[in-house]
């Protein structure tokens, strides 16, 4: 399973564009309002939802890819420092 750590104001965005896309699609399919105020309130919220699906793409790919570069930082092997120097064993190392 991949895990994604995304900071508080991105998950907020990705969010919001979601619960806008979904509340726009739930007001079309309703019969709760007027037809002509709910067309409209529902368009308007799918095309927000829609139009900003892109930026919060963008935002959890970067995310994706900052996370990956950190995890290849994190690796002794990629470390300058430690090329060459012994690792003693530790308790539980025993084979």
């Amino acid at each position: 399973m991949k895990s994604m750590v995304l900071n508080l104001p991105t998950f907020g965005f990705v969010l919001g564009t979601r619960a806008a896309l979904a509340a726009g699609v739930g007001l079309l399919l309703s019969d709760r309002l007027s037809e002509n105020r709910r067309r409209t309130i529902g368009a308007a919220l799918v095309a927000f939802g829609a139009v900003t699906t892109i930026p919060a793409a963008v935002s959890v790919m970067r995310s994706i890819r900052r996370s990956r570069s950190r995890e290849r930082e994190s690796m002794v092997s990629r470390d300058r420092n430690l090329i060459g120097a012994t690792r003693y064993p530790r308790k539980g190392d025993d084979e």
